[in-house]
């Protein structure tokens, strides 16, 4: 939940993805109890449409040994325990189908709203919960007023709904005392279910309208202020200071030991000052070759340096070095389009290697 110290007025920011994940996990969701009643309609729409007469004949069967022949139950010792037991079974087994019904809809009503959620903290006690200040104050709140007209509207809405589906069959009423007791409950079954469906088809526009201003309202209370995104932020993210001086390290100990494959080049390729590129070729392990290292400015000149330092040879190109420093990465093979370039200056230090080995021509004994 939102900080309560804070000033409503500084709350403009959509709630973070954080905040409603730790709302979440607390048991405060966008919940529409319309819903729950809808689909609490349903049930009972679907028990009275397909098991309606089912379950009307076997509570009729498990109470017809009390209204037609109550003279032939024995009340001596342990019978009247048996009858009621055989009761108590058929009645269960009589309502066992609606039960299940209406807790598998229910289950489905609150998992339809927000997905599986289980959470125990909004049943953990707390001392606010029983306050008599905070009680007050939601129940003459600006919510508590609009659900209590809510509530209005949907009586009135629904009860105006039934009236115009129970109208039309308003003139039979008066001769209902003629017809059998199956006739009756055909009527009954039939009357019934056409108001569940009605006020049914009511209730999931209601819960539809009720759902989204369920939704509104939820992220209207779990807005943030800009400091509490900033701080968030930070905590998430990272303080941003602390992850520039964490990338900076990095860099300087990518940098090491890039510098440190240096002296195995077999050269560097320069622009001359600001691109260097230090390329290894073994013709046995390789395909192609490779860089190894590449630098900017004194980075550049730092590669310079070391090469340099271990008699690396420098060959000035600076179309070759820029290429290379902006399309390839470390440890890239150089690409097919740059063969020609780099075979050329690799193949000019193999030469003047070869001719170093050899060293300087003796002149011939006389």
């Amino acid at each position: 939940m939102a900080d309560d110290n804070t000033d409503d007025s500084q709350k403009t920011e959509d709630p973070t993805h954080r905040r409603l994940e730790q709302a979440r996990e607390k048991g405060q969701v966008a919940k529409s109890q319309e819903i729950n009643h809808g689909f609490m309609i349903l049930a009972i729409a679907i028990i009275v449409g397909v098991f309606g007469k089912s379950f009307v004949t076997g509570i009729a069967k498990s109470l017809y040994p009390f209204i037609e022949r109550p003279q032939e139950i024995r009340l001596g010792s342990g019978q009247l325990q048996a009858v009621l037991a055989d009761i108590g079974w058929r009645l269960g087994l009589a309502v066992l189908i609606p039960v299940v019904i209406m807790v598998v809809l229910a289950l489905i009503s609150g998992v339809s709203q927000n997905g599986l959620l289980i959470s125990f903290e909004s049943i953990k006690p707390k001392l606010e919960k029983i306050s008599v200040g905070k009680g007050l104050k939601r129940l003459f709140s600006t919510r508590s007023t609009v659900d209590f007209l809510k509530g209005v509207a949907k009586i009135s809405i629904v009860a105006a709904v039934v009236v115009i589906l129970v109208w039309p069959e308003w003139r039979i009423l008066p001769n209902v005392t003629s017809f059998s007791a199956e006739g009756i409950l055909i009527l009954l079954q039939a009357l019934a279910l056409r108001i569940l469906i009605g006020v049914l088809a009511v209730m999931m526009v209601i819960a539809g309208l009720d759902f989204l201003y369920q939704k509104q309202q939820h992220n209207k209370q779990l807005r943030m202020s800009r400091q509490e995104v900033k701080d968030e932020f930070k905590q998430t993210e990272g303080d941003p200071m602390i992850k520039s001086r964490l990338r900076q390290i990095r860099m300087e100990r990518a940098r090491k030991r890039m510098m440190a494959v240096v002296p195995e080049a077999d050269v560097v390729v320069t622009n001359p000052t600001h691109f260097a590129v230090a390329l290894k070729y073994d013709g046995e392990r390789m395909q192609a070759p490779i860089l190894v290292a590449k630098g900017a400015d004194l980075v550049a000149q730092r590669i310079r340096e070391v090469a340099t330092e271990h008699k690396v040879p420098i060959v000035r190109n600076p179309p070759l070095s820029r290429a290379l420093y902006h399309g390839v990465d470390l440890d890239q093979e150089v690409p097919a389009e740059h063969y020609k370039a780099v075979a050329e200056i690799i193949g000019y230090v193999m030469r003047l290697k070869n001719t170093l080995s050899r060293g300087p021509k003796r002149p011939p004994r006389r």
